[in-house]
């Protein structure tokens, strides 16, 4: 005989499902806010507003961006973590925001398990871009160039803990150069210094910094790819450029604090995989030298299992930057 408090128990567990379940069926029902670490105009910036506006499309609503730059994205990411977990405020991140961040700033106010993973929405490749004026003419040149004057060779990054941060320390390692590399509030910024040689090169993304070395506003040394990337046949990877061990892939995800319903994940999820299979989504990522995730790719689970690797890697990678 089941007990009267077993019984209790049993209803409110069903009438909490129920609540739930109604809660994700009516879901959205009104503007979803979506948090970008970074400033605008940068990679994680760029492809947040490209998926946003073919998710508000499926969801019937609209999802609101919101740029929340600072200390390598874990301001934004802190923000987040403390939301409503109702799917209302989600956030885009990537290894760097939500993965390398734990080993540089080991007392953060979140930990991975503050986040729930919706889905993987992007996958980028790293270029190493250097001031149009900058004397070395190629890869070999710089890293001579590099060799010979330690230290004094600056490269901007979107702030430590960015994936633009992984990919300089990705990049300095490989070329075993001692270069200076310099934070800012956002890839937007550095690049405009670096346009402005004001920064001798920087550490960017593809989806972001491709435009300026096509407009040869700046000029790319190499991508981090073993293939050439379409909008940048001429640019050589960096096998081809003699130095193979610089490997700079990456990814972008969606995020909801701890605690969101299954339910209204799955919803997001639906409404992510909808969007990036969006023809309109695919040329935007083709025009950025961003590729959009495989069929096997789109499940929260895959998501997971990024974070996890990539928070072990860069606990290797990065022993050196923690900060206390």
């Amino acid at each position: 005989m089941i007990s009267p408090v077993l019984k209790r128990l049993s209803v409110a567990a069903a009438v909490v499902a129920f609540a739930t379940a109604a809660f994700a069926q009516d879901f959205p029902k009104r503007p979803i806010t979506m948090i970008v670490p970074f400033a605008a105009g940068g990679t994680s910036d760029v492809i947040a507003r490209t998926v946003a506006e073919q998710m508000s499309v499926a969801l019937g609503q609209t999802i609101v961006i919101e740029n929340v730059a600072g200390a390598g994205g874990s301001t934004a990411l802190a923000r987040a973590s403390r939301a409503e977990p109702d799917g209302y405020t989600i956030a885009i991140g990537n290894a760097g925001t939500n993965a390398a961040t734990y080993t540089i700033y080991p007392k953060l106010p979140f930990t991975p398990d503050s986040f729930v993973p919706i889905a993987m929405v992007a996958k980028t490749f790293g270029i190493i871009a250097v001031r149009k004026d900058f004397p070395a003419k190629d890869l070999k040149e710089f890293i001579a160039y590099a060799r010979a004057n330690p230290a004094k060779i600056n490269l901007g990054h979107a702030g430590v803990g960015s994936s633009n941060y992984l990919i300089c320390k990705s990049f300095v390692t490989a070329a075993g150069i001692d270069a200076t590399l310099v934070g800012y509030r956002g890839a937007a910024p550095a690049l405009t210094d670096a346009i402005g040689s004001q920064i001798d090169g920087v550490c960017d993304a593809a989806a972001s910094v491709s435009q300026s070395i096509n407009e040869k506003l700046v000029r790319g040394l190499v991508v981090g790819s073993t293939v050439r990337l379409a909008t940048l046949p001429e640019l050589p990877t960096s096998a081809e450029a003699g130095l193979p061990e610089f490997e700079a892939q990456g990814w972008n995800g969606l995020f909801a604090p701890k605690g969101t319903p299954p339910a209204v994940i799955a919803r997001l999820n639906a409404a992510a995989r909808t969007a990036v299979e969006t023809d309109a989504v695919k040329k935007r990522f083709a025009d950025l030298s961003t590729v959009a995730p495989d069929d096997n790719e789109h499940t929260p689970e895959l998501l997971q299992q990024l974070v996890t690797r990539d928070v072990e890697k860069y606990r290797k990678m990065l022993a050196d930057d923690a900060k206390q």
